[in-house]
């Protein structure tokens, strides 16, 4: 089939190196945005140093985040074009308009009050600067939102119609606000702020246990964790909701996700159970084993105990989607995600217990490691969602209307080769670089000695004004 060719599966290949990396970046953009007005905000509230001095420490971090993500953002808008150019040409009426506002959001809006945000310091005064701030965080997630967007239609694809190969769009408002994007946005949202907050206080939880400014470090941890009792299990209640989404408008992703064949038991009865895990068979018919908690799907997707979820057998064989990667990367983001919201309880139970106080803090070495290891866990959870939501819509380019042999480029099998190892060296290399400089500023921590930034210049607050300077006395006045 041609599905299975080997420059369809190159295309594929390349496509998914390139979006996985770049997924990286921008969910910390996003959330450590909103951090860094957070830390501003609380500085002009309080005028106390420590929020400055973290304010633009985790402003260093957020700069290196932020390039990286510029560099492999506009290589994945490239590979549209050099990878799938059937679907950008048909697609384009849509969501070239779409990427269109996501760039005038991101390079115009964004940038230009980053610009302010970076070099403003000590040359606008505090609240145009916070204002400058809050914009970068704003626009941050209006970017996002346009990506969402544009994703959202390819899985439930509303408001067009394909005419002559092209997508036309006939409704504007039904296309943008398809299903999938009404709760998929705010699912990467909050993933995006769940991310932000484990930095936080997994960089704060390292500067903590090498005894390096503990009393500054206490604060965002403590105010991170407040956030994430808050913000871990709202992820869980929206990825439920999610949930239901595909099951209503693509149930052959949901049957991949969840390894379920079989809509009816043998006897015709309906049972359907959730496979904790499983293995399809070399027929590709059901799995060969698995181990299944009774009615638990039925429950999930249904509210009803035994519900009818369609399986896989009732999907035309040449439109089921693999079910392998689906399947274990669902469970490996579900898994995260209800870890770290273990992880949010514990950090608020020493909370109320005042274990999180300047002096007792550094006591919880174990809180305080798992914290640091829990940084790297929402970055695992945003992967392998992403995994699951674009290898679950297959064949599908956009879902029901486009397969993805039809949307990729005609190129030899060279020229693709030629293509995942030059985008395979590039995206290693921004990662690489940018860990290497993340890695350099929190190793060297926060400046604590350059003068604290005030309206129209800079100086140290505790330090005397300079004497003003004295003019020069004339010629015929200095001494011989």
């Amino acid at each position: 089939m041609l599905e299975n060719s080997l420059p369809v599966l190159l295309s594929r290949l390349d496509f998914a190196w390139i979006t996985s990396f770049h997924i990286l970046y921008p969910p910390l953009t996003i959330g450590l945005a909103v951090a860094l007005f957070f830390f501003e905000w609380r500085w002009m509230r309080t005028n106390d140093e420590h929020w400055y001095r973290l304010t633009r420490f985790f402003e260093k971090l957020f700069i290196v985040n932020f390039g990286a993500g510029v560099a492999t953002g506009i290589t994945m808008e490239m590979a549209f074009g050099i990878l799938y150019g059937p679907f950008s040409q048909a697609a384009g009426p849509f969501f070239g308009q779409v990427l269109g506002y996501e760039t005038i959001t991101a390079f115009m809006y964004e940038a230009g009050f980053i610009g302010l945000m970076i070099f403003g310091w000590g040359k606008i005064n505090k609240k145009m600067h916070l204002f400058a701030t809050f914009n970068v965080a704003l626009s941050s997630a209006l970017s996002a939102m346009w990506i969402l967007v544009a994703n959202s239609w390819m899985q439930t694809p509303t408001g067009v119609a394909l005419k002559n190969g092209v997508f036309q769009v006939t409704d504007w408002f039904a296309a943008i606000l398809n299903p999938d994007v009404m709760l998929g946005f705010p699912h990467m949202l909050i993933a995006s702020f769940e991310l932000a907050l484990f930095f936080v206080a997994a960089v704060s939880a390292w500067f903590i246990l090498k005894q390096r400014h503990i009393a500054m470090f206490q604060r965002p941890l403590k105010y991170a964790m407040l956030a994430l009792i808050v913000i871990a299990p709202l992820q869980v209640y929206l990825g439920d909701g999610l949930g239901e989404v595909i099951s209503h408008d693509q149930p052959a992703a949901l049957a991949s996700m969840e390894g379920h064949y079989h809509t009816y038991n043998k006897d015709g009865s309906v049972n359907t159970g959730w496979h904790v895990v499983a293995w399809p068979n070399a027929k590709g018919d059901g799995n060969a084993f698995a181990i299944t908690i009774p009615h638990v799907l039925s429950v999930l997707e249904t509210r009803t105990w035994s519900g009818k979820v369609p399986g896989l057998d009732s999907i035309k064989p040449q439109d089921r989607p693999p079910v392998v990667i689906p399947f274990y990367s669902f469970r490996i983001m579900v898994a995260i995600g209800m870890f770290l919201s273990l992880v949010a309880v514990w950090g608020v139970w020493l909370a109320i217990r005042g274990r999180l106080a300047v002096k007792a803090i550094a006591g919880n070495k174990w809180f305080l490691r798992t914290l640091v290891f829990s940084a790297f866990l929402p970055y695992a959870a945003v992967w392998t969602g992403w995994w699951t939501r674009e290898i679950a819509r297959q064949p599908w380019v956009v879902y029901g209307l486009m397969r993805t042999a039809a949307g990729v480029s005609h190129m030899s099998v060279p020229l693709e080769l030629f293509w995942l190892v030059g985008y395979m060296a590039f995206e290693l290399m921004v990662l690489g670089g940018a860990a290497y400089f993340i890695a350099k500023l929190i190793r060297k921590g926060p400046d604590m000695t350059s003068p604290i930034a005030h309206e129209g210049h800079q100086t140290l607050g505790h330090l005397e004004e300079p004497a003003p300077h004295e003019p020069a006395k004339p010629e015929y006045l200095r001494p011989a």
